[in-house]
């Protein structure tokens, strides 16, 4: 069970730790691209070690592009939760926008009866747009789409008949969804990038809401907690979980974990950045940013101590590393995995306590 955050920001008594992925292509040991196939099935590896140490929740990521394996989230989920025993799953993020609520629901619904109650879905708009041209949407519907698609999706998880009404798909009267949530209740979580708008979203729908913090200190996003909570008290609500997501790697030392992530994690920033406008990252900024920004770079001491950090400061109940990046190798992102679950989680504990 996830804390809870207090309205003044204090932390929550219980702070989960878990890992994300985007199932980023990889390369082997000759150096060469994996087959996307390859990817997914170590990715499904990586879920099964983290779930041995005792990392509390695996999340995989929902792209539609060649440098990045894992387009059907739910599918590879199902796959590690044969091989699992008590890892919670889910996404990180379902692009509502450019799916189906019902169908979105229906998978997560069967993916909780196989996993034993285990699954969690993050929903999000996304920060990649290849899907909507993939399934048909049009991009100037961005906001109508998972406006009206999350208040769907909302009516859905309350698991009575749905009646609702839209612009964007078909609408529902009295529409009973199956397979039902055997506990009565599947775990959705509203991804949030930092608006203002999507933060009080999250409160109306009155649901959990997870943080991208991508670049920059953490501190920027305390006001955003802050709204929320407030959010959530004006609609007379008590205060509902905060999570973060933000990328990270783990080696034995800081200078180990900077030069082993910096190659690949410059190759898939410079070409993400080349499609939005940006420049390309230095080497300074990659330092700024394990530093003192939002990626968690470094040994074991120096993680835990800044995830413990960021866990106080924003009174978070779960913090998510996104430990893969660009085509750093099975290899290393395995030990990074064994770190993270052996040394950073009971140090933060540790911390903490």
């Amino acid at each position: 069970m996830l804390g809870q955050c207090e309205p003044d920001g204090a932390m929550a008594q219980h702070l989960e730790l878990g890992l994300d992925t985007f199932g980023d292509v990889t390369t082997g040991p000759d150096g060469k691209l994996l087959s996307h196939a390859q990817v997914i099935r170590d990715v499904v590896e990586e879920a099964v070690l983290a779930d041995r140490l005792g990392v509390d929740f695996i999340g995989v990521g929902e792209h539609h592009r060649g440098d990045f394996a894992i387009s059907a989230p739910e599918v590879v989920l199902a796959g590690i939760s044969s091989r699992t025993k008590r890892i919670r799953l889910g996404s990180a993020v379902t692009v509502l926008s450019s799916d189906d609520p019902v169908r979105v629901f229906q998978r997560f619904a069967t993916l909780d009866a196989i996993s034993s109650g285990r699954a969690e879905v993050i929903l999000g708009r996304g920060s990649f747009t290849e899907s909507f041209p993939l399934f048909g949407y049009d991009l100037s519907q961005y906001e109508e789409l998972f406006s009206e698609k999350l208040d769907l999706f909302a009516a859905l998880i309350t698991q009575e008949p749905v009646t609702w009404q839209g612009n964007t798909r078909a609408s529902l009267t009295s529409q009973r969804v199956f397979p039902t949530i055997e506990s009565g209740s599947l775990k959705t979580w509203i991804g949030v990038g930092g608006s203002p708008e999507s933060v009080v979203r999250a409160a109306r729908y009155r649901l959990p809401m997870m943080l991208a913090i991508i670049g920059g200190e953490p501190k920027r996003f305390a006001p955003y907690v802050e709204l929320y909570h407030k959010a959530l008290a004006q609609l007379g609500m008590p205060s509902l979980p905060v999570g973060v997501h933000s990328p990270g790697y783990v080696a034995d030392t800081d200078a180990q974990a900077k030069d082993e992530l910096w190659p690949p994690f410059k190759v898939m920033r410079d070409r993400i950045g080349a499609e939005r406008g940006w420049g390309p990252i230095t080497r300074a900024e990659f330092d700024h940013e394990a530093d003192q920004g939002s990626l968690y770079c470094g040994s074991p001491e120096s993680v835990a101590r800044k995830i413990a950090a960021t866990a106080k400061l924003l009174g978070i109940a779960r913090f998510d590393m996104k430990y893969s990046a660009g085509t750093l190798s099975h290899e290393k992102l395995m030990r990074c995995i064994e770190l993270y679950g052996t040394k950073v989680i009971p140090q933060v504990r540790q911390i903490l306590a």
